[in-house]
């Protein structure tokens, strides 16, 4: 009798144990972290759900613990696109443009530098603000256009080549007219002119710039000096020369 409840008594110490050990790793050692696979799929999942915050967070676990996962380079890409998706352009472009570092024989390339070009270009605001967003744009846009002309991002880049131009020729027929109504007749001469000499495929806003040149000279001329005014009449010629 008394065996068996020492028996009793053993076995029931030995499940108390073992129950508290289960516990105290539950509650106190470090949960096993999920897969690079795992990952990749909860960001995919997040990313259908619309849910790009969490998409984020998921793909650059994914590159913070598994940098050499074949899921990696999957994620890398699925990050620029879930800030893209997320309208986070400037996040997005850096992105892109890790890959573009890190990866530069990748078959995605192409459709990397124009999502970098697209994410620029709509970082764009306003004609009245620096267009230093929209001048990076464009040369991804041609840099796709030249280095990749039978991809199928290179006619849309085509695309967005114009309406860079015109968003630049825009800033500057801004600025020129600022000058232009604020009696400034020198310097918008000389920003209408930069216009001309370097806007020929806009034939329209080229037009404009011209005439708006032509008239922003005079004006300018009666300010001047005979000298200046002699000096100044050469400079014009040689602009409608070159022309």
């Amino acid at each position: 009798m008394r065996n068996k409840f020492f028996s009793f008594v053993v076995a029931s110490f030995l499940l108390i144990s073992l129950s508290g050990c289960g516990l105290v790793d539950y509650y106190f050692l470090p949960k096993s972290e999920d897969t690079a696979q795992e990952l990749y799929e909860a960001g995919v999942e997040a990313m259908k759900e619309k849910e790009y915050f969490d998409a984020t967070d998921y793909f650059s676990k994914l590159k913070d613990r598994y940098p050499f996962s074949p899921y990696t380079i999957k994620a890398e890409i699925s990050l620029g696109d879930a800030f893209f998706l997320d309208k986070k352009y400037f996040d997005a472009s850096e992105a892109y443009k890790e890959f573009s570092a890190l990866h530069p024989g990748n078959k995605e390339i192409p459709y990397v530098l124009f999502q970098i070009g697209v994410s620029n270009f709509n970082l764009f605001s306003s004609i009245d603000r620096p267009q230093n967003n929209v001048t990076e744009a464009l040369e991804y846009f041609y840099r796709v256009e030249e280095a990749y002309p039978e991809s199928e991002y290179a006619k849309a880049s085509k695309d967005y080549i114009i309406k860079c131009r015109r968003a630049l020729a825009d800033h500057e027929l801004y600025v020129a007219d600022f000058f232009w109504r604020s009696g400034r007749y020198g310097p918008a001469w000389k920003r209408y002119a930069y216009v001309v000499r370097n806007f020929k495929d806009l034939p329209k806003v080229q037009k404009y710039a011209m005439k708006q040149a032509e008239m922003a000279y005079y004006e300018h001329q009666k300010t001047l000096s005979q000298e200046e005014r002699e000096r100044l009449q050469g400079s014009w010629k040689e602009l409608v020369d070159w022309l």
